[in-house]
């Protein structure tokens, strides 16, 4: 069950960067290039939340069950002044989920704005916050606390 929920963690993580990356751009698009709000902007806002959203809810499985989180609480006093493990039972989760309550907040915010150009305003000032920690909190393979990390899991 745990490696099942880390290879789903880790595959969508990049359907998270993908649809992140693509609603920042298009808002900046739109609010910038003083575009109309269209039905595809609302359907990628939406998507956007809900694999977000997902993601969050498979990590928060994750977590209760990781035998990597289990011993960072076990061992706390050690495991806090481990970078690997502090990252894993601390930094990483709590970023994550202030990311997913800015995302969330973006897309209540936008969906109730009047204008065309205030939709696409908030999406991109609050998606750029919240892509901006997504970016720097995910265990990319190349950072040096999760060097040992694969960007891509295997069955």
């Amino acid at each position: 069950m745990h490696y099942i929920l880390l290879l789903s963690h880790s595959t969508l993580r990049w359907a998270v960067v993908a649809t992140g990356l693509f609603t920042l751009v298009r808002s900046y698009y739109g609010w910038l290039g003083n575009k109309p709000f269209t039905r595809t902007d609302h359907m990628l806002r939406v998507v956007t939340l809900s694999v977000v959203h997902i993601q969050a809810l498979i990590g928060i499985v994750l977590y209760t069950i990781s035998p990597v989180i289990r011993y960072f609480f076990s061992n706390f006093k050690e495991a806090v002044h481990d970078k690997e493990f502090r990252f894993f039972g601390m930094e990483h989760s709590l970023m994550m989920i202030t990311a997913v309550v800015l995302i969330t907040i973006a897309s209540v915010k936008s969906k109730r704005k009047p204008t065309d150009q205030e939709k696409f305003k908030t999406l991109a000032i609050w998606f750029t916050i919240a892509v901006f920690i997504i970016l720097f909190s995910i265990p990319w393979n190349f950072g040096s606390i999760t060097a040992n990390r694969p960007l891509f899991r295997g069955f």
